[in-house]
């Protein structure tokens, strides 16, 4: 493999002016560099990019740390970060953390090692403090999907505001009992969506009825579980809002398998918006979430710090989400 000695004696320069030549960031004058381009294509040569990382203390090379690509949401953003990182002229690297902090912190420290220039975690829960030490070192940090109050930078949606609007859609079409199939509570998003259930249920003058609230926490949860068990008690609501489209479906086929029908029975709403969502039986109304978007945004977030960028304090990016309506909620008599 040619070195970058070998480009200078063919091109009869010394290794510091091809090295400039090459960076494009120092002038050299047009007959040196078209000598040097000359001997690069020759030779083959493939500069170290490694070596100019550690040299400039920058590698061009991002760190994206996912709870689970299996979940749809997160294929979605993580195509949303390498389209921008691409563009940029980074490289970015997707690590699975399957929700297992120890994982996730074997993975910040080998990446740190090989100089990753920053972080994008979808993985945030209330135990997560290496990020807020990565933060407090003056790492790159950003969060999508999920955050930590307010002090990390972080893009999402709001998740509360979202819930309501969902939940008063269905007060709106005549529903008064309805179910909320919710995720880990431990994780912030989903505490935000059960405030914005409950708050619509209050102003709406509804009581909330314990049998109605149900968990689907974990990984292997899809909301069918709790439903069919609901229901098997003699529970019947006449509208369900599951706090993610995997819940939202789940709860689908449990009504069907139960021997209703949807929305005829009972009216389902999600949350997500995914792709699959649009060509349910029937087509699940959703709360939309532009999760491509939101890894675009991080991504530019992160660009943005590592190249020095230095705010006041921690920014929160809301991106806007709306309500898909669709064919799975009937309007019901009051």
């Amino acid at each position: 493999m040619a070195t970058i000695k070998d480009v200078a004696r063919r091109a009869g320069v010394s290794p510091s002016t091809v090295s400039r030549a090459l960076s494009g960031r120092v002038p050299v004058d047009k007959e040196t560099k078209e000598r040097v381009m000359e001997a690069v294509r020759a030779l083959n040569y493939k500069p170290n990019v490694l070596a100019k990382g550690l040299k400039e203390g920058k590698t061009n090379t991002i760190g994206l740390i996912v709870p689970n690509i299996c979940n749809p949401v997160f294929p979605a953003v993580a195509r949303g970060v390498e389209d921008v990182a691409r563009e940029r002229g980074f490289t970015v690297i997707l690590c699975n953390t399957d929700e297992n902090i120890e994982a996730e912190k074997d993975y910040v420290e080998k990446l740190q090692k090989r100089w990753v220039d920053g972080f994008i975690f979808a993985t945030a829960r209330e135990e997560s403090h290496h990020i807020l030490e990565l933060k407090e070192k003056g790492f790159p940090v950003v969060l999508v999907v999920r955050h930590m109050a307010e002090v990390v930078d972080a893009v999402v949606i709001d998740n509360y505001k979202s819930s309501l609007e969902a939940v008063r859609y269905l007060i709106s079409t005549g529903h008064r009992r309805i179910c909320i199939v919710n995720g880990d509570t431990s994780l912030t998003l989903y505490r935000e969506r059960f405030e914005g259930y409950r708050h619509a249920l209050e102003a709406a003058g509804l009581g909330m009825e314990p049998d109605l609230v149900l968990d689907a926490a974990g990984r292997d949860d899809n909301g069918y579980g709790a439903v069919m068990a609901m229901l098997k008690k003699g529970v019947l609501p006449d509208a369900v809002f599951a706090t993610s489209d995997p819940k939202a479906i789940g709860a689908i086929r449990a009504i069907k398998d139960y021997g209703l029908r949807v929305p005829e029975d009972v009216s389902v709403v999600g949350f997500d918006d995914l792709d699959i969502s649009a060509f349910l039986d029937p087509p699940l109304t959703t709360v939309s979430q532009p999760l491509y978007e939101m890894g675009a945004r991080a991504a530019q977030r992160l660009i943005s710090l590592i190249n020095g960028e230095k705010p006041d304090k921690p920014q929160m990016e809301l991106v806007q989400a709306k309500l898909v309506i669709r064919k799975s909620v009937k309007v019901r008599g009051y």
